[in-house]
């Protein structure tokens, strides 16, 4: 997910005056219904603006946060933990060859505007997505419709990736039938993300009036992903209000909703970008909960009384190379000289909460396909040295950018985490050049384009495949890594077409081991990011790929 990505889709850019002023959403009524009053608003503070309410034109945490509320996939992740069930459809089932999936749709469900829900509605999304043009064919637009599904009916870029969806047939009203060109590690996983979320056929035509735009990196997103009125989903809250000069989206419970009703029937979410600025709306009643709690105020939290739940550990932090950013970083002695130097169990124990873990390939140890037999690199400080000097790199300067005005799961306090890579870098012999950048779209459009030398950055996984980690950075080249090895490539891809999972375990376990002896980045750890709420509160379950259902949330 997430902009907790490396390869994210920059964060909205537009120049978009639509929603900018002041319409009622206001954060007045949050704070006096978090003190009291009828308890009919749920008030939550995460770490960041939404880049949309469509949130097939997204790829960040933030705005999913907001559009998981509204919008349901045909599959979702069980509450608190990563199995796929049923979300749309009832059930699913995919041909041996991984070809032809074929969803049984629930019945009964209708859209926020009234319109039915059915296997129709499933293609006219699908071949939506299918069907764009111009702008929305950017990998900053839809980046994982590219991810999971390939390009385009018309590919209007020679380099964009070959389209692997092929057809969504409405066999009958409620089975639909969507079938792609191969089989792929992405599949059924990606049938569960917020990305390709079920719309209304009705908000679709007239979201096809409307063209996105882009000048340069800058996108301009169109006016209905800007402003609530026109997208509708089918999830328990429908989107009424974003008030971009109060940082706020308002939700209001549908009361149509298929399933089990919301408990609360106002939800506002709220953004408060730092950690302390969120700890200090929670102790004044100003909010009933958070997300991204630093590990410092777990325990004052707790200790007063707040409920500070912990995820499972889902997610990866790493320290990026970038080879074509800096010359040096093409010798494989300087980059293992660098993951020599850095002192990877003090940042756990310093910047984690507890249950983090020093992290030995590009996947959390809690993913199938985690291998046991990757090369390591312990801190030693000395070796360091020595392999700088044997790289005739002993007088290497180097420039690291790290982020501001942020929090991510993985990344509690990137400031912090920065100056102690950078205190091990300078004890090895390295000058490092910091490069703060504010995260979007200043930080996020730099690593991808592959500007930073060195840069900190990290995942949250989608769904629980080994892919989702490693095919995301290392499946092909990208600039932010800045190096073509095939042994690489080829090694990452070979799992990802192999329909027995044991097989594609074991392609994923020898795939870790290849990329750590390539040493393309340092992986820097896993950890379980908090979350915390007001006493009052009865939390939802709390989900490992940050997944949380506000309507599960009820007062006390």
């Amino acid at each position: 997910m997430r902009i907790s990505k490396s390869r994210a889709v920059r964060a909205v850019t537009a120049a978009v005056a639509v929603g900018l002023i002041a319409t009622g959403c206001s954060s007045e009524r949050g704070k006096d219904d978090a003190k009291g009053g009828d308890k009919d608003t749920f008030v939550f503070a995460g770490t960041g603006d939404p880049g949309s309410l469509d949130p097939a034109l997204a790829a960040d945490g933030e705005t999913y946060r907001v559009t998981r509320q509204a919008f349901e996939a045909l599959l979702k992740h069980e509450p608190g933990g990563s199995k796929l069930v049923g979300g749309l459809a009832e059930s699913w089932e995919g041909n041996d060859a991984g070809t032809v999936w074929t969803f049984n749709l629930r019945k009964g469900v209708k859209f926020h505007d009234g319109e039915a829900f059915n296997a129709a509605a499933v293609c006219a999304n699908y071949d939506h997505w299918f069907n764009w043009t111009g702008t929305y064919q950017t990998s900053a637009v839809s980046y994982y419709w590219q991810s999971i599904m390939g390009g385009f009916k018309n590919n209007e870029d020679p380099e964009a990736p070959k389209p692997n969806y092929k057809s969504c047939t409405a066999k009958d009203e409620h089975t639909a039938v969507i079938e792609v060109n191969e089989a792929s590690a992405n599949l059924p996983g990606g049938f569960s993300l917020q990305a390709l979320a079920i719309h209304s056929p009705k908000a679709i035509k007239e979201y096809e009036k409307q063209e996105a735009s882009a000048k340069g990196d800058a996108i301009t997103y169109p006016k209905y992903s800007q402003e609530a009125g026109t997208v509708a989903g089918t999830g328990p809250y429908k989107i009424t209000e974003w008030n971009k000069g109060n940082k706020e989206v308002a939700l209001e419970r549908f009361d149509d909703y298929w399933g089990e009703k919301a408990k609360v029937k106002n939800l506002v979410i709220r953004t408060i970008d730092t950690p302390e600025g969120r700890r200090q709306a929670l102790q004044a009643g100003d909010i009933d909960g958070y997300d991204l709690v630093a590990p410092a105020d777990v325990k004052t939290l707790e200790e007063a009384g707040f409920q500070v739940p912990t995820r499972d550990v889902f997610n990866l932090f790493y320290l990026g190379m970038t080879q074509e950013a800096n010359p040096a970083l093409k010798k494989r002695e300087v980059r293992q000289a660098i993951a020599h130097a850095i002192d990877r169990e003090n940042m756990v124990k310093t910047q984690l909460p507890e249950g983090g873990k020093v992290a030995t390939q590009f996947m959390p140890h809690t993913v199938a396909g985690h291998s046991d037999k990757v090369k390591t690199y312990a801190y030693d400080t000395n070796k360091a040295k020595q392999l700088l000097k044997d790289a005739g790199e002993s007088g290497l300067k180097i420039d690291f950018c790290y982020p501001t005005e942020v929090t991510r799961p993985y990344m509690p306090a990137p400031q912090d985490m920065f100056e102690l890579m950078k205190a091990d870098l300078e004890k090895a012999g390295i000058t490092v050049t910091p490069k703060p950048m504010k995260w979007a779209p200043d930080y996020l459009d730099a690593t991808e384009a592959g500007s930073c030398a060195l840069h900190m950055l990290g995942w949250t996984g989608d769904f629980n495949d080994g892919y989702n980690f490693i095919g995301t950075w290392f499946s092909e080249y990208d600039k932010q890594w800045g190096f073509k090895d095939e042994t690489v490539f080829t090694a990452v891809n070979a799992g990802s077409k192999e329909g027995d999972p044991a097989k594609r375990i074991e392609a994923y376990k020898k795939a870790n081991e290849v990329i750590m002896e390539y040493l393309p980045g340092l992986p820097v750890s896993s950890s379980p990011p908090a979350i915390a709420f007001a006493k009052n509160v009865n939390p939802p379950n709390v989900s490992p790929l940050t997944q949380e259902s506000f309507a599960e949330v009820s007062f006390k």
